[in-house]
């Protein structure tokens, strides 16, 4: 064997090690990946009834439709300090030791928690931001103008 083979198959091992390890599809994590939190899929799925709970489907889609859940998930892993993500899981352990299957169950249960509680200020307020920068809100619900906007010479003035 040349030097030139054992390099090639070298690379081509490497090479089929990342794309074998990049396919795992381990069920018991997140879908998306997370560098600071650990979240599980059931986590992830008790996020989504909660961001639907705050913004729930009407003639407009709701929090789920719109996937804010990966929204909040992803500015809670990159934007937070340690101390926030902290009590942000243990608000999510808290919620997911009581039995939440709909979306009536989620409402009550955050209506129970404190205004004050950081759980409850995280994922409201991540979740409005989410939506108020989703594209459904950004295409269809705000009216956007060219800056400097629309000229109109003929307004009256009242002196």
């Amino acid at each position: 064997m040349n030097r030139r083979s054992a390099i090639k198959q070298l690379f081509i091992l490497a090479g089929g090690m990342m794309i074998a390890t990049s396919c795992s599809n381990d069920s018991k994590k997140a879908s998306i990946e997370l560098q600071n939190v650990d979240l599980s899929a059931e986590d992830e799925a008790l996020l989504k009834q909660l961001v639907e709970a705050i913004i729930p489907e009407t003639d407009s889609p709701g929090a789920a439709a719109l996937n804010l859940h990966l929204f909040v998930m992803k500015m809670v892993d990159d934007c937070h300090s340690p101390e926030d993500q902290k009590s942000f899981l243990e608000g999510l352990k808290a919620a997911s030791k009581i039995s939440i299957n709909n979306t009536d169950q989620a409402l009550a249960y955050l209506q129970g928690l404190e205004k004050e509680d950081a759980f409850m200020r995280i994922l409201k307020r991540r979740t409005i931001q989410g939506y108020l920068n989703s594209e459904y809100v950004m295409k269809n619900k705000l009216i956007y103008e060219l800056v400097p906007g629309r000229y109109d010479g003929a307004v009256k003035i009242n002196a």
